[in-house]
């Protein structure tokens, strides 16, 4: 076979690779476009935004801070009612002898550590709340956020947090709000719905 044949051969097999490699990535860099997002490997996100900006997001804080607020009056309640008592007590020891004042004193001291304990523990449940939704988001997501990752054609998705430098157009945090919002709505029927 003659060199030049095998030039022409060779030259027309680079050039439908070429086409077919035009083809693959041209399909991307539309659906990147169609998206809003830059045509790139990498693409961000915010985690802490997208989570706070979702409608899941919104109503586990809201519920939090309802919570909060209710544990708050709570705990104000209880130390007024604790204020008084110790007041009750110190009027009280003019009268009584000091081992008598001593069991009174023994016993309230003890009744203001349970409280703290209690709330302390009503707290942390509130905050361990918070962990739990945030991490159940967090799963649930990862097909939706697979699936722009893959429309918009890139390898990777990573942490804003972890970046130094990106250009601005590689954040797909607004759209995934939306598409999680979509998704998901508010989150409610995760919790209650079976087929979840």
């Amino acid at each position: 076979m003659k060199l030049s044949s095998i030039l022409t051969m060779t030259r027309g097999r680079v050039l439908a690779l070429c086409f077919l490699f035009a083809g693959t990535l041209w399909v991307p860099t539309i659906q990147a476009q169609q998206l809003g997002v830059a045509q790139s490997q990498i693409l961000t996100i915010s985690i802490e935004r997208l989570f706070a900006e979702s409608q899941f997001g919104q109503r586990i804080a809201n519920e939090i801070d309802a919570e909060s607020a209710v544990l708050a009056a709570e705990n104000r309640r209880i130390e007024g009612e604790l204020e008084q008592e110790e007041q009750e007590l110190t009027e009280r020891r003019k009268t009584l002898d000091a081992s008598a004042f001593r069991v009174l004193a023994d016993a309230f001291d003890q009744k203001v550590q349970t409280h703290r304990t209690t709330q302390k523990r009503k707290y942390e449940a509130l905050n361990q709340k918070g962990d739990i939704a945030r991490a159940e988001f967090l799963q649930v997501i990862v097909p939706i956020l697979e699936d722009l990752r893959r429309e918009a054609g890139a390898a990777v998705l990573i942490e804003q947090s972890t970046v130094i430098l990106a250009d601005p157009a590689a954040d797909i945090t607004a759209i995934a709000i939306s598409r999680v919002n979509v998704a998901l709505g508010d989150g409610a029927r995760i919790a209650t719905d079976p087929q979840q």
